[in-house]
Parts: structure tokens; sequence; C-alpha cells
């Protein structure tokens, strides 16, 4: 899946300063325009490239509503508010979500993953993604994946030459990941079936020496897959 371009449109600095912080956690989303001017947003979809608006309802210079008229299904829109009243509406314009002031990041997450669902739709699955790491993006083809592993609020990614350290969570990586490739095997670890070496009751090991355990809650599930 490609990088998703995100614009934001609120008339609160605030609320742009939340949102801009946010979709930096996120690998897959790239922002590259905000601003509290609907009319001005306006004037840059028409002219630049962009995928994603989080676009806020009640703007004095234009609503969400009639922004939304305008474009049309030109773009995507996550609406962002604290009035709850006009969800129906706003999802009468086949929205990907609708996040509700203040907006904790884990809701926002879930909200740019079902972003990033609508948009795998119908296309070709991709053989790569991209994660953020030491302040920068990287392309990480799945083949090279050997395992991932939850440490604390952070996820390794370990391939046979690199490791990247990535704010996000496994769950998160799990449904980025490509099922028919990668299996998870235990609480902590996700692994690419690919590079698995040899399989015993508890543990794993992948190319070219990596020993991963085999949790209980996970073994029947994984067996049945390997078998």
């Amino acid at each position: 899946m490609k990088t998703i371009k995100c614009i934001i449109v609120d008339d609160e600095p605030l609320a742009i300063s939340l949102l801009e912080n946010y979709i930096r956690e996120i690998p897959f989303l790239e922002l590259v325009f905000s601003n509290e001017n609907p009319i001005e947003a306006l004037e840059y979809i028409q002219n630049n490239e962009a995928d994603l608006v989080f676009l806020d309802i009640q703007m004095p210079e234009l609503t969400g509503i009639n922004f939304m008229k305008i474009l049309g299904d030109k773009m995507k829109y996550i609406l962002t508010t604290a009035y709850s009243e006009y969800a129906l509406e706003g999802y009468e314009h086949h929205i990907v979500d609708y996040l509700l002031k203040p907006i904790s990041l884990d809701r926002f997450r879930k909200s740019a993953v079902k972003a990033q669902e609508r948009f795998s739709l119908g296309k070709k699955e991709q053989d790569y993604f991209f994660v953020k790491s030491s302040g920068k993006q990287h392309r990480i083809n799945f083949a090279d994946i050997l395992y991932i592993e939850s440490i604390r609020d952070y996820v390794s990614i370990k391939t046979a030459d690199e490791e990247f350290i990535v704010l996000d969570t496994l769950k998160s990586m799990e449904q980025q990941l490509p099922e028919s490739s990668f299996a998870r095997i235990h609480k902590s670890f996700i692994v690419n079936l690919h590079q698995i070496k040899n399989v015993g009751t508890k543990k794993i090991i992948i190319n070219p020496e990596y020993e991963i355990p085999i949790g209980e809650n996970y073994r029947m599930n994984f067996m049945s897959r390997i078998k």
C-alpha cells in the first residue's frame, strides 16, 4: 500500500496540531497540507495530489458537509467534530470514519487502518510497506522480514540485515501484513512462514538462528497452518 497523502482542514489551531502529531505516528500516512481555511484547502486539492481529508464539520467559511459536496468523490474523508449529531449526515457522503473530539491516538490509529483498508480495496496486493523508524520512512519488503517482536509500546521488525524499531502495536502490524505469509505464534511475535527453518513443540527456528517461542494460545492455529 502506498503512503496515503493527508490533508487537515479545521478552524481550531490546537485540533490541527494534534492531528498533525497523530499523522506523524502512523507510518503509512503522509501530511501534505493543513489549514484553518477550507477555501484554501479546496484550492490546494484542485492543484495538488492528495488522498484523504481529516475534515471538521463546523467551520465559519464553509461547512464540512458543503466542502464534501463541492469535491464529491475526488477525495475520501474522515470527519472530526465535537458534535455527534452530524454523524448521520456525514455518512451520507460515504466517508471512511467519524472521529468525535477529543480524539485519542488509539482511536485515530483505528481510523487510519480503516482508511488504509478502504484504499486497498480492489487493488493488487503490494509486496512491501513503509514504516517510520529513527525519524525516517523506510520501505520494507515483506519477503525480507524474519519476524516482528512487540517491545512495550514499540515493535521490532527484524530482517536479515537490519532491525527497525517502530512506535506501533503488534495488532496493527498484523493487519498490514499479507495473511498468506505471516502468522502470529505468540502474544509478542509474528513470524514470516517462509523464513521458518524448523518447528518444535514449544519453539521454532527462524533462518538462520533465531529461536521464537510458540504461545499456548496460538499453537493450535499455527500448527494447522503449517500442515
